[in-house]
């Protein structure tokens, strides 16, 4: 697949061609020409923040929802929302809300752009000026680096692609307008998992272990290893290597893996350790749970990598109750999600011995509950939630949330949204805690009963403020796996992992597909509560969703496409 975009230069060219004057003559004004300008040392760094800008930010990405309300973590309120389109079975190749294909190939066209032309800046105006020698040397290592930052990228979004498609056309070139696209063809997923991984390795020995001040927020060693991590684990997990589910499809290489999974499952683990052992990165796990997701949050020596935004409050306005002034309640968390914070005492909510009351279901649970989700009666931007019938942000009061909960993760409650108060949102990628989930779980497959599944497991859900208790001894591979894809679906809950999750280890038609359940709160005369857990909303997943269908309009374009399987 190749589209062609002009990117504008205009505010680039506007500042060049209105008066800079050449170095070498300071007594004539001249005038750069469009050819000067494109090679100069600005127009290139502005072409990498170009590259950075089409990283996806999961806050509102679909029609004003989180990627959250197409799994079982919640629901999203406006129900003509597109995201819907995911819940009720209602998308297709001519129709999918979440356009991935067209943005990822756009980043990664200007990123192959950016690499062909790297080498083409011209810094002669300081290489051939003794005062300005430091500047050079200083400018061509940037350059230097840029390049590899930039192949990372490249690599990040054709991830983004594999994990929502199997094997893609692999793009390293920037192409033309004569370039046949009939010809276009769709990589193997063993080539795109290979390509992606060999790039991670090559962007990992050149880049450093951490950036300072101004650099802040660029891509590290620790990014590229982490990309792949997160990349062998879903290259060893069930969906990659199960090409029977396709029903006889005519291309299984596209979709799935042949070979030794056990080397698969190791490589995993490997990756995964090898960015919890780079000690000049600094990483560590946060002791501030609900910090990390908050305004310095991209400070938080637990982030790897994350997009820095600008100061806002659109996040809050989207997600806020109705009941407070501008709030539109947006992502609402499920009842499905609020189950599996265990109680306490570390034990499911479901065990007769855990101490749980249906009548009062937030007390005495895992502490990360609270700071991931809004529940009744607690406190939230200075007063208590009322979500019972009746309450300020309960029914009948249109769009209030349909599962009984609303969202704060992420959230900044102490803005003013009537005066309008902003504040730095910054999504993260990549953070410690993933990859020490990542371990475990690679770990536990190829090397069960390992000491060191047990101990990062425990070290995520020890942190301070967490606290959670130690798992128990002596359990089996099968009870460690279920203990760590739940403490997945806590830990990293609305960081856009539950949808993959739940597609890597085919267990997308009972997660899914099942009923998405929220709870129903009834205020009694003696202001006490009862709990009354419902079904918001029946949802759809058939086999063919667990990969998305190639666009049609694409295929059109590029008839060497292959469709993925079982989508008409």
């Amino acid at each position: 697949m190749k589209k062609y975009y002009i990117s504008a230069v205009i505010a680039v060219l506007t500042f060049f061609l209105t008066g800079c004057e050449s170095y070498l003559d300071r007594d004539i004004t001249t005038y750069l020409t469009f050819d000067q300008v494109t090679k100069s040392y600005d127009y290139t760094k502005n072409r990498v923040a170009a590259v950075y800008g089409n990283l996806p930010v999961g806050f509102t990405p679909i029609d004003g929802a989180m990627m959250a309300s197409a799994s079982d973590e919640a629901e999203h309120t406006l129900e003509t929302s597109a995201i819907h389109q995911f819940n009720i079975g209602s998308w297709n190749a001519f129709s999918n809300p979440d356009w991935s294909w067209g943005s990822c190939y756009r980043g990664i066209r200007k990123a192959n752009q950016f690499l062909v032309s790297a080498d083409s800046v011209n810094l002669d105006i300081y290489k051939y000026d003794p005062t300005k020698e430091e500047t050079y040397k200083f400018y061509k290592a940037e350059i230097k680096r840029w390049k590899y930052e930039v192949r990372f990228l490249r690599a990040f979004f054709h991830y983004e692609l594999m994990k929502r498609y199997g094997g893609i056309p692999i793009q390293t070139s920037a192409g033309s307008i004569d370039d046949d696209l009939s010809a276009t063809r769709r990589n193997s997923l063993a080539e795109c998992i290979k390509f992606i991984t060999d790039e991670c390795d090559t962007v990992a020995r050149v880049l450093p272990e951490k950036h300072l001040n101004e650099d802040l927020g660029r891509i590290t060693k620790g990014a590229a290893l982490a990309l792949k991590s997160r990349v062998l684990l879903y290259a060893a997990s069930d969906l990659y290597n199960t090409p029977a589910w396709a029903g006889g499809y005519a291309n299984p290489e596209l979709i799935s893996l042949t070979g030794d999974r056990q080397a698969r499952w190791k490589a995993a683990a490997d990756a995964a350790k090898e960015v919890i052992d780079l000690a000049g990165a600094g990483y560590a796990l946060s002791p501030d749970y609900p910090g990390l997701f908050g305004p310095s949050g991209f400070l938080d020596p637990e982030v790897i990598f994350c997009v820095r935004g600008f100061a806002s409050n659109y996040f809050e306005l989207a997600n806020v109750s109705v009941g407070f002034n501008n709030g539109q309640s947006g992502t609402t968390p499920s009842q499905n999600l609020v189950d599996a914070y265990e109680m306490n005492n570390g034990k499911a909510i479901t065990d007769p011995d855990s101490g749980y009351d249906p009548q009062n279901p937030y007390a005495n649970r895992d502490p990360r509950l609270q700071m991931t989700v809004v529940t009744n009666n607690s406190q939230f931007k200075g007063r208590a939630i009322q979500c019972w019938r009746g309450g300020l942000d309960g029914p009948p009061i249109a769009r209030t949330s349909r599962t009984g909960y609303y969202l704060k993760k992420y959230v900044n409650e102490n803005l003013n949204l009537v005066t309008g108060e902003t504040s730095v949102h910054s999504w993260i990628v990549f953070r410690l805690a993933e990859i020490y989930l990542n371990y475990a779980e690679a770990l536990n497959e190829y090397d069960p009963g390992n000491a060191d599944i047990k101990k990062y497991v425990e070290l995520v859900r020890q942190r301070p403020g967490v606290n959670m208790p130690a798992l128990p001894d002596g359990m089996n591979q099968s009870q460690m796996r279920e203990r760590i894809r739940n403490e997945r679906k806590v830990e990293l809950a609305f960081e856009d992992h539950r949808l993959w999750d739940a597609r890597r280890w085919m267990q997308a038609p009972a997660i899914l597909g099942a009923p998405l359940r929220g709870v129903k709160v009834t205020k009694n005369a003696i202001g006490t509560f009862n709990y009354q857990v419902i079904t918001v909303e029946n949802r759809a997943f058939a086999p063919e969703m667990y990969f998305y269908p190639i666009p049609q309009s694409e295929i059109f374009i590029a008839g060497g496409l292959v469709q993925n399987p079982l989508w008409k």
